[in-house]
């Protein structure tokens, strides 16, 4: 989350000349789950062991996530920004990032039952994005972030979610890149 954090400062100071090449939505793409292998998932792994307590990780991603915040705030949403390979209006380059803000928060509150979930607007986009990459729709009986969890392979789906699931149990989980 913290190279989450710097990867927004570091965009929204990268003008971009010309029409957005892809959206909220299609800036992402559904990717095979990790195997491992790839040296970033290694660095993640360092970087997270760096810290040692705790509450350094805390200072750090509380003082780039809200440095990362108030940058959002400023920005033009009409602006255009280059972020891999891509352009894109700037309010949809944060509408992208509410999608990856809204999942990791579920993962932090996962083993903490009496903390405050995302925010009903950030689940409902979320959900929206990925049932658009995916091309199909969760059942409507699924909350939003049952569909987030599910989906992306963070939990499995129950004997009852897999019936309601169909077909679409065998293509999970989805990764998003």
């Amino acid at each position: 989350m913290v190279i989450d954090a710097q990867d927004v400062l570091i965009t929204l100071v990268t003008p971009a000349e010309g029409e957005p090449t892809a959206d909220a939505v299609s800036c992402w793409k559904l990717v095979e789950p990790s195997t491992g292998e790839d040296p970033l998932d290694a660095l993640i792994v360092r970087l997270a062991a760096a810290y040692q307590d705790p509450g350094l990780l805390k200072f750090h991603l509380d003082d780039v996530g809200s440095a990362a915040g108030r940058a959002a705030e400023l920005a033009d949403p009409a602006a255009r920004v280059s972020t891999q390979d891509m352009v894109l209006a700037v309010g949809d380059y944060l509408a992208a990032y509410v999608v990856e803000w809204t999942v990791h928060h579920l993962d932090l509150i996962a083993d903490l039952p009496n903390t405050a979930g995302p925010l009903a607007e950030g689940l409902a986009w979320s959900r929206e994005t990925l049932e658009r990459l995916a091309g199909e729709a969760f059942p409507a009986s699924f909350p939003d972030a049952d569909v987030l969890l599910v989906g992306t392979g963070r939990r499995a789906p129950t004997e009852a979610e897999r019936g309601g699931l169909g077909p679409l149990a065998a293509r999970l989980p989805f990764v998003l890149g």
